[in-house]
């Protein structure tokens, strides 16, 4: 498990420098870093860990416009969308703007930070962001509780997903996962 956890949290700052030039570039060279880090957390968990990553359904999985509604049980919901989508956009929340890299990287590939603090101005903000990267042919993704939840918890959704997909009329795409069996919201088993 420790090694796993150095696996996972050096390996953001390893890829991250090492390819910072492409903060400079397009928006798809920064994605592709963003992807290339996804290979590398997916690499270890099968490797360090022993857990295989199993995708059901990539036949239906969106390749244009579309918002995408998943259930969030880990930080592997977060890693996997960059390994399966060619263009994924991340409705989450505004303070992880500031940590390095990882901020870095969210403001150059467009992610969406929401300022949950703000409430019915955060809710606009939010859906007229969610707008322009659907325009831009982009996959939306939200998770509709707003943080990780235990595997079979009670849902407590939020209404950020109704409002996009009331406002802005985009095909919905729900997900499913028990990634919470393996990589628990805390932690790693």
């Amino acid at each position: 498990r420790l090694l796993f956890a150095a696996w996972l949290y050096l390996s953001m700052p390893v890829v991250a420098i090492g390819l910072s030039p492409a903060l400079l570039m397009p928006h798809r060279y920064a994605m592709g870093v963003v992807k290339i880090w996804s290979a590398v957390v997916m690499f270890g968990l099968r490797w360090i860990m022993g857990v295989t990553v199993e995708f059901r359904g990539l036949e239906h999985r969106p390749t244009g416009a579309a918002l995408v509604a998943g259930k969030h049980q880990s930080m592997l919901d977060v890693v996997v969308p960059f390994a399966v989508l060619p263009d994924p956009c991340f409705v989450f929340k505004k303070e992880l703007m500031y940590t390095p890299f990882l901020g870095w990287f969210a403001l150059k590939t467009g992610m969406i930070p929401v300022d949950r603090a703000a409430h019915a101005r955060a809710l606009k903000d939010m859906t007229t962001k969610a707008r322009d990267r659907l325009r831009d042919g982009r996959q939306v993704i939200i998770f509709p509780e707003g943080t990780r939840q235990l595997p079979g918890a009670e849902p407590a959704y939020k209404p950020g997903v109704a409002a996009i997909y009331r406002d802005l009329e985009a095909p919905c795409w729900p997900v499913a996962t028990n990634s919470g069996e393996h990589w628990p919201a805390k932690g790693i088993k």
